[in-house]
Formats: structure tokens, sequence, C-alpha cells
């Protein structure tokens, strides 16, 4: 048997996933740059995309075994105008991440693709040794590659989450109120004009108030509501239990929207349009089924021996629930005030249709009135995203422990 024929080099299979990644990479910084207005990052993304998908083409066609040099020339030439185009684009911005990304890997492709082992192997001039040899090193290579490459793609993803920060982080310390800058990155030109401008603002202080209001009510009766359901849904069987656990999930499957108009005309007849009550009142009803569900998942982790125990030592059946259950639930109360807290803080569509005043605006309303047909001012925009952020970033630091207690401690029974 030829063993040409069922060995192929490692880097035949490692271009494809490349190839791949750096596709998807491309869209994303053509869309990023189309926005910004960067033509030359527009029209080298557009190459990069166009390059990866023509290497695509002759790494997967099936061009038989007389087009293998064929094939290997074609890609050397694609990667040669791949390591060209990131050579101008590292050479126009000095990115580093170009010259990683792009630069050295099409380097390390023209090296691999032009070495003596796959020469002779397309040549058919490879031993059976020789092809032993190097099956058994990519074998050993393999893990590492493998451990690489999801590292790599990782990253790729993180890059998709960070990207966007940095932009509006940029967008909100860069002079001027426009979206889009085909300067590009320009740490020399950053000022905090727009975060004076919000700070100076008599109107982000009252939507700061209003938002810790609302949040902090929000939290404080969704948990003294969730608290004693969840336990009860937990403890106690009676009859309809299924059911109502059932509609709890069901009423998470319909969008938010369709509840607008009841709301509305409810708010409207009890004369809470306007207050902060009424913003209180609707989002505990809406965040209420999934905090109980949260709860009761954990309450049922709980062992029962624990408040047997308390009962007879003489506790009342509210001792056990306030001095036993209360207290090892404390993760899982911290993981259900913070969604509770986090829901109210971010939600826009039920605080713009209630609040008629800019009086009553919460931040995310506020927010969007710097965004309208007739002014757009996206520094000052950006500014105060970063700022309504911060709360929610120190919450998250400030209760770490309990949410990882809390996300995990529920979700197995025993």
């Amino acid at each position: 048997m030829n063993l040409r024929q069922v060995y192929t080099p490692l880097i035949f299979r490692l271009l494809p996933i490349y190839s791949l990644l750096l596709v998807f990479f491309g869209i994303i910084l053509m869309k990023i740059s189309e926005i910004r207005e960067h033509e030359l990052f527009t029209s080298s993304s557009l190459l990069i995309i166009l390059i990866n998908l023509l290497a695509l083409v002759f790494l997967y066609a099936d061009l038989g075994s007389n087009f293998s040099k064929f094939r290997r020339d074609a890609l050397l030439v694609i990667f040669m105008l791949l390591g060209s185009v990131g050579f101008i684009l590292f050479v126009s911005t000095y990115s580093i991440f170009i010259l990683i990304s792009i630069v050295i890997p099409s380097l390390i492709a023209m090296w691999f693709l032009s070495s003596p082992l796959i020469t002779n192997w397309i040549y058919d001039t490879i031993s059976d040794q020789d092809i032993y040899e190097n099956y058994l090193n990519d074998k050993k290579l393999q893990p590492r590659i493998q451990a690489f490459l999801e590292h790599l793609i990782l990253i790729f993803l993180c890059l998709l989450i960070i990207v966007p920060v940095f932009w509006i982080i940029d967008t909100s310390l860069s002079p001027g109120n426009s979206l889009s800058s085909s300067d590009g990155l320009r740490v020399e030109d950053w000022t905090t004009e727009h975060f004076s401008n919000i700070l100076s603002s008599d109107e982000f202080y009252i939507w700061v108030k209003n938002s810790i209001i609302v949040s902090v009510g929000t939290t404080l009766l969704g948990l003294s509501i969730a608290i004693p359901a969840g336990y009860g849904f937990s403890r106690y069987k009676f009859y309809g239990k299924s059911s109502i656990m059932f509609s709890f999930i069901l009423v998470q499957m319909f969008p938010g929207v369709i509840i607008i108009v009841p709301y509305f005309i409810l708010m409207k007849t009890l004369g809470l349009l306007n207050t902060s009550i009424g913003l209180i009142f609707a989002y505990s009803v809406t965040a209420l089924p999934l905090c109980v569900w949260m709860l009761k998942g954990y309450f049922d982790t709980i062992p029962r021996e624990l408040e047997e125990a308390a009962r007879i030592d003489g506790c009342s059946q509210f001792q056990v629930f306030w001095k036993i259950i209360i207290p090892l639930s404390l993760p899982a109360i911290a993981v259900t005030s913070l969604f509770s807290f986090l829901a109210a803080w971010n939600e826009f569509l039920l605080a713009l249709t209630f609040n008629t005043s800019n009086d009553n605006y919460t931040l995310p309303v506020g927010l969007a009135s710097f965004i309208s047909p007739t002014k757009q001012l996206w520094g000052d925009f950006a500014a105060l995203s970063i700022i309504a952020a911060i709360p929610i970033v120190l919450l998250f630091i400030l209760f770490q422990k309990y949410l990882i207690n809390g996300l995990t401690a529920g979700s197995v029974k025993g």
C-alpha cells in the first residue's frame, strides 16, 4: 500500500482552520471599518476575505493527484498575497495584532509549503520511512496544536466582546460627537470633554437617582416575595404546584413587548404613570418567575434534616426559615438580587413607556435621549454608557464569591 495516499501533512489540515478564522475576522473588520469610514481597512478586509476564500477552494477542491504541485504553488501565491496585505496594514497602523494574526502566520505557511517534506510528498518521492516518522511527529504535536487552536478560537470569541468595549471607550474619549473616525485610534487626541459634559449636567444626577430608587426597590420587593415563594415551592406539596411552576417557565417564553399595552392601561388606571412605584411593581412582577425558580433550585439542595433538627431543638417554622435557611441561602439570594438589580437597571422599554417626563427618566431612557433624528451626540452617549456600566462591574466584583456558589450549587440536587 502506498502510504502517501493515506498520509496528509499536518499543514494541509491546519490551513483550512486558519483561513476560516481569517474569513470571519475579515468580515467583522470590514463592518467595523465601514462604520468608522476607514477606507484602507475596508478594502484590506475585503481582500483578506477573498484571499482566504480562494485558499479554501484550493484546499478543499478535489483536483486529483496530478494537480498537487499546482495546488501547492497556488497556495504559496495566495499566502504571499495575504502576507503582503497584512504587511501593508502593519506598516500603516503598527498593529501588533495584525503582525501576529496575518503576517507571521503567512510566512510560516509559505515556509512549510516550500519545505523539502512537502515538496517530496507532492512529487511522490517521499519514502515510506519518512512518512512514518512524520506521522509519529504529527501525532505527538497534535495535542499541543489542538490546545493552541482551542485557545485561538477562544481568543477570537473574546475579541468579539472586547472590540465593542474598546470602540465605545475610544468614542467617549475622542473629540467631537461622531461614531466614525477615519483617523482610526489616536490616543494622543483623547479628551475627557464628554465625561465633563455628563458629570456637569443636572439631568444625569436625576437619572442616576431614579435608576437607584427603581433598582433597589425592585430588588427588595422582588426578594421579599421570591424568597418565601421559592421556599414554599421547595418544601411543601399542594394542589396546582406543578402547574404554577410550569406557568412560571411558560411566561418567560413570550417577549416582554406583548405586556406593554396591558401594563400601560393598568398603570394609567392606578395613577402610577411617571412614578418610580409603578416601575418597581412592573419590574418585580416581570422578574419574579425566574427569581422563584432560581431560589427553589437552591432550596432543594439544602438537606431537610437541618430543619428537622432545628424543630427538635424547639425552633418554630419561622425561626427555622430565618436562622437556618436564609443564612445557608445567601449565595443564591446574592445571585437573585443581582439579577433583579440588573434587570431593573438596564430595562428600557417599560421605563420609556411609563415615563413621559425627563425628571422621571432612568439611565437607559436618558441615554437614548442623546440619539434622535435631530441630534446624535455619540460622544456623550458613549461616556454615559461607561458611567452607567461602572456600578454593574463593581457589583460583579463584590458578589463574585457568592455568584460562583449560587450559580453552581443549585444545578444539582443532593
